[in-house]
């Protein structure tokens, strides 16, 4: 066993002291005469295995990536044992052309480390940017829109950061990061030192874009993972599942970069002025999420091997560390965030991937419960992970891309998870241990999380070394698809085929007085008596980037009662009695909206 797994289990099995000793004592006490010397107890001394209900009706997905005409692979090479070439890559869905339909772009890994002059362009590993046809089908246009990009390739976000109402695309890699400017004309341009934010050559990882500080313009955050340094192996290091030049442990950490927008087509850096450089942390995603209902965005950030950090925004430019406060400042290795209500109390939630034998992190907000039941406002949350199903289901996994998303459009949040490996095969060391991605149903707040994965499709019984992973209702029948970055594998394009029946709702806003991607903004939609909250660009997966769009199940509900917008320039928009079963387009401060309604699919 390798020395991180060594120490990150010995954490782990610490970490899970006090919640063994709760689940004893509670059933000790519950029934003291139930229990038999040596059995298997569910939840304390066995697998929690939690058998799918009857009530369960299903969703399956199929592999559409070839129909669709989408061919990408990443990293044709062989891994050399050095971390960078381990992390990546990720997508993003984006509509670059303004036409309602996604489009796709994926991040792709160019070349290993050792190779820093590559003569034979077949070999490289390109990133491509797919257009929507409109007909469930893409074509590559990378090379007309000048994002044939062969680059180190992390982390991809997209955001309209000029706001001339076309979406830019940033992307950070192993070396320097770049900013595209969309032209609106179907092509990108580089744009990177002439906005400031290059020239800082790095180990970079996730961007997340936000108007933090509500000016009406976006901001941008970006994750630095570590100080990589190249290491000489031995031969007995290079056939360990874990060497030491791909244990982050090995490398210091690096801090994190906060570019202010200057409104100008310009960012200053301002981390440490705004208290957000965590130096202390290798952070791999950050998520800008408002989680104290002040309709202010705050930052957590997933460290691996380190402290994950969540930053209170004090509305003045500069953010509060809370992250011991919060109980959310665990010592694990942090990789993807998904940030949404689960539970549908009205407040955020977060959920967290970790390495293996760590378990998942659910972060259940008190927020709302501490409100109505008269104590202080205090922000705190519950790790509710081994009790909704999301625990003892991922220990044998190392988990990355994730999301909230309601897959079934039953009015609950479920939840995907992209896992992959770290290790090497000791006997093949250029290859990685494959894993099988993971869906989880949501039963509601009392049961919660159920796993699916084996009925949601084929494609879940194979294993891949998974690591991004975003989502997309790409062809527009109002059910949310996901394309996976595989590493050193095939990108896949999951196509989601609900034929359950359930009424939904779309709504893609546009910022006039606040950001014109609107990031930040808050919906509330409320269908006989149950109440749903999505706040814009409020997940950042994994290196990954999900569709603006916001998706609302309604179940067999008919009728919107109520679809209100809180714009981060503080006014609030208000619709009443909306029709179900439609995109509906809602520009800020206009008094109707653009609707699309999409006839009902069979397949």
């Amino acid at each position: 066993m390798s020395r991180r797994k060594r120490k990150l289990l010995i954490v782990s099995l610490f970490m899970a002291i006090p919640f063994a000793i709760a689940a004893w004592y509670s059933w000790h006490e519950e029934d003291r005469s139930a229990y038999i010397p040596g059995e298997q107890v569910e939840g304390l001394t066995a697998r929690l295995d939690r058998e799918v209900p009857n009530t369960y009706r299903g969703v399956r997905f199929k592999e559409a990536t070839g129909e669709a005409g989408i061919d990408f692979y990443h990293y044709p090479h062989d891994r050399t044992s050095q971390l960078p070439e381990d992390m990546g890559s990720g997508a993003a869905w984006l509509d670059f052309n303004n036409d309602g339909w996604d489009d796709l772009f994926i991040l792709n890994y160019a070349r290993p480390l050792s190779n820093e002059v590559q003569t034979d362009s077949a070999t490289i590993g390109h990133s491509k940017l797919y257009k929507n046809n409109r007909d469930g089908t893409f074509s590559d246009i990378s090379s007309h829109a000048g994002l044939d990009l062969a680059v180190r390739g992390m982390g991809a976000a997209a955001g309209d950061f000029d706001n001339d109402g076309a979406t830019d695309l940033f992307i950070t890699t192993y070396g320097e990061n770049r900013l595209y400017r969309n032209t609106s004309e179907g092509t990108f341009i580089e744009v990177t030192q002439q906005a400031g934010v290059g020239g800082k050559k790095g180990f970079w990882a996730g961007a997340s874009w936000s108007d933090y500080d509500r000016d009406g313009d976006l901001d941008l955050y970006i994750t630095g993972y570590v100080t990589y340094r190249s290491i000489d192996l031995t031969e007995e290091e290079l056939a360990a599942e874990e060497p030491p030049s791909i244990n982050p442990s090995t490398f210091d950490p690096v801090g994190n970069l906060l570019y202010k927008n200057n409104g100008d087509g310009t960012f200053t850096e301002i981390s440490r002025q705004a208290g957000v450089q965590n130096k202390a942390g290798r952070s791999l995603s950050a998520t800008w999420i408002d989680l104290n209902k002040d309709q202010w965005p705050d930052l957590y950030v997933a460290n691996d091997v380190s402290d994950n950090v969540l930053y209170l925004n004090n509305k003045n430019g500069t953010f509060v560390d809370v992250s011991h406060l919060a109980h959310v400042a665990d010592y694990r290795g942090a990789m993807g965030i998904a940030g949404g209500d689960w539970d549908n109390d009205q407040d955020a939630d977060l959920f967290i991937t970790h390495w293996i034998a760590q378990e998942n992190a659910l972060y259940t907000n008190g927020f709302i419960d501490t409100l109505q039941a008269g104590a202080s406002s205090v922000l705190q949350f519950t790790d509710d992970s081994a009790n909704h199903g999301l625990g003892q289901s991922s220990l044998d996994y190392i988990g990355w891309a994730t999301s909230f998303v309601d897959f079934d459009l039953d009015g609950r949040l479920d939840l995907f998870v992209v896992n992959g490996s770290t290790n090497q095969y000791p006997d093949n060391p250029v290859r990685l241990h494959p894993m099988n991605d993971q869906i989880f149903w949501n039963a509601g707040r009392a049961q919660g999380f159920y796993e699916v994965s084996k009925l949601s499709g084929p494609y879940f019984a194979k294993r891949f070394v998974g690591r991004g992973g975003a989502l997309s209702d790409y062809d527009r029948d109002g059910d949310q698809d996901l394309f996976i970055v595989n590493h050193n594998g095939p990108g896949i394009l999951l196509r989601n085929d609900n034929e359950l029946g359930n009424n939904w709702l779309a709504v893609k806003l546009a910022g006039q007085e606040s950001n014109r991607s609107a990031y930040g903004a808050q919906i509330r939609l409320v269908s006989s008596g149950t109440i749903q909250l999505r706040e814009v660009g409020s997940q950042s997966s994994y290196l990954s980037q999900n569709s603006s769009t916001q998706h609302f199940g309604l179940g067999d509900k008919t009728v919107i009662d109520t679809l209100s917008i809180a714009w981060p320039s503080g006014t609030k928009d208000v619709y009443l009695n909306v029709q179900p079963n439609t995109v509906v387009t809602v520009t800020e401060g206009e008094t109707g909206f653009e609707t699309h309604r999409v006839p009902k699919v069979s397949r």
